[in-house]
């Protein structure tokens, strides 16, 4: 980790002092979303800027950066997958005070003691951010239609070897 960006910190502290953070973390340190990754090289460049809204709400707002390894499906190429995550997070302590957050917060919960890993959160939005199957942009989509065979006539029933 960057030594601006600790690796444990308190959100309720954080918030009451505005507190702003810059950094990196570098993608072999994420365990879980590695399985995804074609190779563990590369950073995630981090922003996270807590504060309170006029309405009172704690958010966190969080900028993440960063170039997955991936192997394309379509073609097994190696290819850099851009994400670029920008969200603010509005901080509850129960599950129903999501509902109380406004328009365009997503809710992250926080225990009373504020107790925040930003590893774990980076980690948690690239995991999010993965597509389902990676596919290199500019290659070329299979053809979802094949041809019947020729040599078979179709009302014949396959003939066991």
């Amino acid at each position: 980790m960057s030594v601006t960006l600790p690796s444990l910190l308190d959100a309720w502290r954080m918030v009451s002092a505005r507190r702003r953070f810059e950094g990196s973390l570098p993608l072999s340190a994420m365990g879980r979303l590695g399985g995804s990754l074609h190779g563990q090289g590369g950073d995630a460049r981090i922003v996270l800027e807590f504060d309170t809204d006029a309405l009172k709400v704690k958010y966190l707002e969080l900028s993440i950066d960063a170039e997955l390894p991936l192997q394309c499906q379509r073609t097994l190429e190696l290819f850099g997958f851009p994400v670029v995550i920008r969200q603010r997070l509005g901080l509850i302590t129960r599950e129903a005070d999501e509902a109380s957050l406004p328009e365009g917060y997503e809710p992250l919960l926080v225990g009373e003691d504020g107790a925040l890993r930003p590893l774990e959160l980076v980690e948690d939005e690239l995991i999010l951010a993965l597509p389902v199957i990676p596919t290199k942009p500019g290659s070329e989509a299979v053809d979802a239609e094949w041809p019947a065979d020729a040599g078979a006539a179709e009302d014949e029933p396959p003939q066991p070897h």
